[in-house]
């Protein structure tokens, strides 16, 4: 079997604060013996549960990086018991490239697990964590956006799992984040996902789609530096008590709640995040790119709920998912 050969600068189990690298050797033109160094901060306090905690899964996502270089900075390791792994951009490559993929391999990390020790820069780096950081984890909170692409109210959220102890788990875990809202999400596929592989693993896990345009704004960043240091508390890794405000419980039953658009063209947004939806109310409209003269098609809510995202930039192609619609409940 491959040995995977990322190597971490800093030690793993040691108590204090730690910060290094994840350094994975990477021969390119620029630099024959080079390495992708992807920033790390292990901070430890004796015995208790491990946290670890990931930003720039996608690398056009910016809450997450903030949040967590802020982490990295002001936690220490008297504030905690147990363990903290802080890396804040996960495909590193990508968030030095703004994008959402990897510019060396085009990998999306959020589709490349388990990874392969000999694979891609991105399949490397998938599996090291699916092999060696997930392992040692209780909890695990990735932070996501919309990217570029979409936009989101801000929410975190859970999966309806097999296991209901689990989910269970998880559900609890996300409501400590306690965002403006919390979602149980229905992925449009979930095959190589880090959520998967943690999940897969029986770890709790909490992630988040807390706005997007491919820019983070002084709210959404707020919600992710309290939300992580709330669910630090709740598994009993950080002291003090957990900064709550009211959040709205939204669940995704199918998959009604999706509006994919089957045209290019000009798109029309007729709602905006947050606004209540009717079956039937038209969410977006589509105009034709290359003449005048002609009516916009119209694309209609198969469901009522409010809306939690949508397309962002004003132009889509066929395929894009142009709205999604979360039903509220009373209770998760």
């Amino acid at each position: 079997m491959p040995v995977n050969p990322i190597v971490p600068t800093i030690p793993l189990t040691e108590d204090g604060e730690h910060h290094g690298f994840l350094r994975l050797p990477y021969s390119r033109d620029d630099s024959a013996w080079g390495s992708v160094m992807i920033p790390l901060t292990v901070i430890k306090n004796g015995e208790g549960p491990s946290a670890l905690l990931t930003g720039a899964n996608h690398g056009d996502e910016y809450e997450g990086p903030v949040a967590l270089m802020d982490l990295a900075t002001t936690l220490k390791a008297s504030d905690i018991t147990g363990r903290v792994i802080i890396v804040p951009a996960f495909n590193y490559p990508a968030f030095r490239a703004g994008s959402r993929t990897s510019p060396i391999d085009k990998g999306n990390m959020n589709r490349s697990f388990p990874g392969k020790p000999d694979g891609t820069v991105t399949e490397k780096i998938a599996h090291f964590f699916n092999s060696v950081l997930l392992p040692e984890a209780n909890v695990v909170v990735d932070f996501h956006s919309g990217g570029k692409t979409l936009d989101f109210v801000p929410f975190a959220c859970a999966h309806v799992l097999e296991n209901a102890d689990q989910q269970a788990a998880c559900v609890a875990a996300v409501e400590a984040f306690n965002a403006p809202y919390t979602m149980m999400l229905l992925e449009i596929d979930n095959v190589g996902m880090y959520d998967t592989a943690v999940e897969d693993q029986g770890k709790i896990l909490v992630t988040t789609e807390l706005g997007g345009g491919g820019t983070a704004s002084a709210r959404s960043i707020a919600i992710a530096k309290k939300g992580v240091r709330n669910v630090l508390k709740h598994a009993g890794i950080m002291n003090g008590e957990l900064d709550t405000r009211p959040s709205v419980m939204l669940d995704m039953p199918d998959d009604d709640c999706y509006v994919f658009s089957e045209d290019d063209g000009l798109i029309e947004p007729t709602r905006d995040l947050g606004d209540v939806v009717e079956k039937g109310e038209v969410v977006a409209r589509v105009w034709l790119p290359d003449r005048t003269g002609r009516p916009p098609i119209d694309y209609r809510a198969k469901r009522s709920g409010i809306l939690v995202s949508r397309h962002f930039p004003g132009l889509v192609k066929a395929g894009d998912c142009m709205a999604v619609l979360g039903v509220v409940v009373d209770s998760l």
